[in-house]
C-alpha cells in the first residue's frame, strides 16, 4: 500500500473503473481494505467483503474509535454502534452494544435472523449471545488510562464536562487524531453494492449516546441502482441532514460522486449551529465503480482499492478548497 496521495495526484485512467472496488474512511481503513479485497478477488460478494473488512478494524486496539480499545463513554464503558446494508435494501444495525467484539457481524445477524433493523443496549447483547457471539472485554489498559486521566482533568476543571467532539484535523505527522468511524463501501464482480459502518463513538460521550454510524440513512445508505454512501465525523451533525441518504439521492439526481459528497457537507455547514470545530467526511461509490469523497475541512482521507490501483489513501477535497482529487 502506498503513502497518502495529495490532491494533485493523477486520476485513474478514464474508463478504467469497474468492479471490484472497495473504499473506506481514514487510514485505519487500509488494512480493512486488504481483507475486503481478498474476498472480492476470490469472487465473494460485496456484503461478505465489507463485513470481513471492517472486522479487521474492530479487532485492532490501535484504532481508538472502533471496537476493541475504543475510547469509553464518560462512565468508563465501551459501547459499540454498527450497521450493514446490501444491494437488495436489506439492512441491520446495533447500538450501545457492550462486550461483543464484532458489532457489524451482529448487525448482519439482525438483518438476516430477525424481522427488525435495529437492536440496542442489553437487547442487542442478549441477541448476540443467543446467536453464539462470545463476550470480549473491550476496555484496554490504554483506553482505561486515558479515561482516568480525562476524569482527573475534569475533576480539576481542566476540561469540559460536555465530552469531546472528534478533532477536526488529523495530525498526520504525529499519528494523532480521533479518526472516528470506519465506513466501507464495496462493489463486487456481479456489480452489486454493499456497505458497513462501525464505531465506538466519540470519546467521553454520555452513556447511551448513539451517533450516525448505526442509523441507516445517516451513517450508511445503499441503493444498487444509483450508488452507496457512508459518513464519518461528528454524528449529531450528520444525523441532522440524513447524510448518507442525502448523498445517494444526489447521485440519483445526476450528481457526480464527489459532488454528491460535497452537497452533504454543504448542508452540514448550513446548519444553524456552530460547525467551526467539527469534521464531517463523506464517501460515495457508484455501480460503475466511480468513487467520490469530500469533507467539511482538510484532514479527511479515504482508503481505496480498485482493479487499476493498489491500496492507497486519497486526501479528500473540502469546503474552502476547490481541489478535487477524484475528478
Amino acid at each position: 500500500m502506498s503513502r497518502s496521495e495529495s490532491a494533485a495526484s493523477p486520476s485513474p485512467p478514464s474508463g478504467a473503473s469497474g468492479p471490484p472496488v472497495v473504499v473506506s474512511t481514514w487510514p485505519h481503513g487500509l488494512p480493512a481494505n486488504e481483507a475486503a479485497w481478498a474476498v472480492l478477488e476470490d469472487g465473494g460478494t460485496a456484503l461478505d467483503a465489507v463485513e470481513a473488512g471492517v472486522a479487521v478494524t474492530e479487532a485492532d486496539p490501535e484504532a481508538r474509535t472502533v471496537g476493541l480499545g475504543g475510547y469509553p463513554d464518560r462512565t468508563g464503558v465501551v459501547t459499540l454502534d454498527a450497521c450493514i446494508m446490501d444491494e437488495r435494501g436489506r439492512c441491520g444495525a446495533v447500538a450501545a452494544l457492550q462486550d461483543i467484539l464484532h458489532p457489524t457481524a451482529v448487525a448482519r445477524a439482525v438483518m438476516e435472523e430477525t424481522p427488525h433493523v435495529l437492536l440496542v443496549g442489553e437487547g442487542a447483547r442478549t441477541f448476540a449471545r443467543d446467536q453464539g457471539f462470545d463476550t470480549t472485554a473491550l476496555l484496554t489498559d490504554q483506553s482505561e488510562k486515558d479515561w482516568r486521566e480525562w476524569r482527573r482533568e475534569q475533576a480539576e476543571g481542566q476540561t469540559s464536562t460536555d465530552g469531546a467532539r472528534p478533532e477536526p484535523n488529523v495530525e498526520k505527522a504525529a499519528g494523532r487524531g480521533n479518526h472516528d468511524t470506519i465506513g466501507m463501501l464495496a462493489l463486487d464482480a456481479d456489480g452489486n453494492l454493499s456497505g458497513a459502518c462501525t464505531t465506538s463513538g466519540t470519546k467521553w460521550k454520555m452513556h447511551g449516546r448513539v451517533g450516525d454510524s448505526p442509523l441507516i440513512g445517516a451513517g450508511l445508505y445503499v441503493d444498487n441502482e444509483v450508488g452507496a454512501a457512508c459518513t464519518t465525523g461528528w454524528g449529531e451533525a450528520i444525523v441532522r441532514v440524513a447524510g448518507a441518504h442525502l448523498a445517494v439521492e444526489a447521485l440519483r439526481q445526476g450528481a457526480s460522486p464527489t459532488d454528491a459528497c460535497r452537497r452533504v457537507v454543504e448542508r452540514v455547514r448550513a446548519l444553524p449551529t456552530d460547525t467551526s470545530d467539527i469534521q464531517v467526511g463523506v464517501v460515495a461509490l457508484t455501480p460503475e465503480g466511480e468513487i467520490g469523497t469530500y469533507a467539511l475541512r482538510s484532514g479527511f482521507e479515504a482508503g481505496r482499492r480498485t482493479p487499476d490501483a493498489e491500496n492507497h489513501l486519497v486526501d479528500a477535497g473540502h469546503l474552502g478548497d476547490e481541489s478535487d482529487p477524484q475528478s
